[in-house]
């Protein structure tokens, strides 16, 4: 006979059953009852957030580096809000996780009670998949539902509404087995005719990165590059698809790429695009690629049958899993183009630091971190300018070395790299905010502490919204308004959370606090101040507003 379990406990089993170890939450009275079951399911690590977009990122992150849904708990109405940055943000970086929202109960639906929002509805155009599960027994179905949409053909968001009353229903139900995504192969006719067109093409590019990327497809991909000689250029905030030593590594585009890379794109004759959605920062607007690209033949691999032929018209469409499509490449070619080569000197020159007249030259210190850093640390960042020193001049080393949001979410990296902490704990992880970015998410510092992570925080400060400054600058020279930032002591603040903390100003001093922070152990914080005349790696406001 089968045994009779609440809810919740039918909610965790299940979750155990699909491989789920960690859990990311602000604990909600909605939701008592997978607590109470959370407590006895040794097999899940249970990590207590302070605000649900944090809970929401280290879901987000925590999916990219497993492959599989990163699991998040918050309460109905402002759990549920605060969390939806993360949703949006799984949607547009293709990351799979799975947000559960504690819910009224059944009996109160539709009478606005507290904290009632009809979350399929308000979660639809930005998650795969949104529902309510109100029948408990059906519970370990709709879990492997969740887990099969979050990780097959374009890995994302799912939301499942719980209504409390249900959670604490005693029924009988029979768990799911483990889920696995599903990757389709590439069709041998296509892949046949896609080496035929690199073959013929005189200056293919790849560009390369999104969902479904792992370590076995970056290989093997770059294995092909090298034989072919096709530049390999990175989407937007995918330059760990492969490892950046690669002698066909090109960079990545996004805002403020290599203008040689640019140059490289516009004059392609056949652009590989594998995985890669070709977003607006990939493609500047899509302006750098059009999606008729008039003059260029494009070829598209996606494992998303939906991605193909959605924005951009493709001559030649592949619906495969990456590694299955890359583990199909033959590894020669019969045509061996020069330009990967060349793009990759291009590539190291342009992520050479060159001297500028600054006190505070972020360009050194990143050279400074490559140095002493290890060569596979894990990168997490938020949006702004400050991230575009790292997006220049530090090399990746591959599949999980760069978390950073395509969405362009401020406030990512802190949380992302609690996750990426505890994920990976062998591995040096650090987290890059600017000072509008840190203070989106600067609370998720408790949670570091508490769960003892290891990892360490450079936070640029220019006392300014950066990134809406050189906008204005650019639209209204000389009329600032609203991007001014008083900051407090992060250094001091740090301390206050129990971490160890350092200030540095000038580019000469960075490398000493970078060996003080990497002596001591835990949660680490440089405070780094920086004139907001150099907004950019390239150029300064001065300029900007000139133009």
């Amino acid at each position: 006979m089968t045994k009779l379990r609440t809810g919740g406990r039918i909610l965790v089993d299940n979750l155990v059953a699909q491989g789920c170890d960690r859990i990311f939450t602000v604990p909600g009275e909605s939701f008592l009852a997978v607590l109470d079951a959370l407590h006895d399911t040794p097999q899940i690590d249970l990590v207590t957030c302070r605000q649900e977009g944090g809970v929401a990122f280290m879901a987000c992150a925590d999916g990219t580096l497993t492959h599989r849904p990163g699991i998040a708990f918050v309460t109905r109405g402002p759990g549920a809000t605060n969390a939806s940055i993360g949703v949006h943000v799984a949607m547009q970086d293709s990351q799979p996780m799975i947000l559960f929202i504690g819910d009224v109960d059944r009996g109160t639906k539709d009478r606005e009670a507290f904290q009632e929002i009809d979350f399929p509805a308000m979660f639809a155009p930005i998650a795969k998949w949104a529902a309510k599960i109100d029948d408990a027994r059906r519970i370990p179905e709709y879990i492997a539902r969740a887990y099969a949409t979050a990780m097959n053909g374009r890995p994302g968001p799912v939301v499942l509404a719980l209504p409390e009353d249900m959670l604490l229903d005693e029924v009988e139900a029979v768990d799911r087995p483990k889920v696995d995504p599903l990757w389709p192969h590439p069709d041998p006719d296509l892949l046949e005719e896609m080496l035929r067109l690199t073959s013929l093409a005189e200056r293919p590019v790849a560009i390369i990165g999104g969902a479904d990327w792992t370590e076995q497809a970056g290989r093997s991909i770059s294995n092909w590059a090298i034989a072919a000689g096709v530049p390999l250029i990175a989407a937007f905030r995918r330059q760990d698809a492969v490892s950046n030593d690669c002698p066909v590594w090109a960079g990545n585009l996004g805002y403020g790429p290599n203008p040689k890379l640019a140059e490289r794109v516009r004059e392609a004759d056949l652009l590989l695009v594998i995985g890669a959605r070709l977003g607006e920062a990939t493609t500047d607007g899509y302006t750098l690629i059009t999606p008729d690209h008039p003059g260029q033949k494009l070829v598209h691999i996606h494992p998303d049958a939906t991605e193909l032929d959605r924005t951009y018209r493709a001559d030649l469409a592949i619906c495969a899993g990456l590694t299955a499509f890359a583990e199909n490449l033959t590894p020669s070619a019969d045509k061996q183009h020069s330009a990967g080569v060349e793009a990759h000197a291009e590539y190291l020159d342009w992520t050479t630091p060159k001297p500028r007249d600054l006190k505070m030259d972020l360009g050194p210190c990143v050279a400074t971190m490559r140095d002493k850093l290890p060569a596979d640390s894990i990168i997490c960042n938020g949006a702004g300018n400050y991230s575009g020193w790292w997006h220049r001049y530090w090399r990746y080393a591959g599949p999980g070395t760069q978390l950073a949001p395509t969405a362009g979410a401020m406030g990512y990296g802190v949380p992302a790299a609690v996750a990426a902490s505890l994920r990976r704990p062998d591995r040096q992880v650090v987290a890059l905010a600017g000072d509008g970015c840190f203070l989106m998410n600067g609370q998720e510092f408790a949670t570091a502490v508490q769960h003892g992570c290891n990892m360490l925080v450079l936070v640029i400060d220019n006392s300014a919204y950066g990134t809406i400054r050189m906008h204005q600058e650019r639209e209204f020279p000389g009329r600032i308004a609203g991007t001014r930032l008083a900051n407090p002591d992060f250094a001091a603040l740090a301390r206050a959370y129990g971490c160890w903390a350092d200030t540095v100003e000038t580019t000469e001093d960075f490398a000493p606090a970078l060996d003080r922070a990497m002596a001591e152990p835990g949660v680490r914080l440089l405070h780094i101040k920086t004139d907001v005349e150099a907004i950019t790696a390239g150029t300064t406001l001065s300029a900007v507003a000139r133009r």
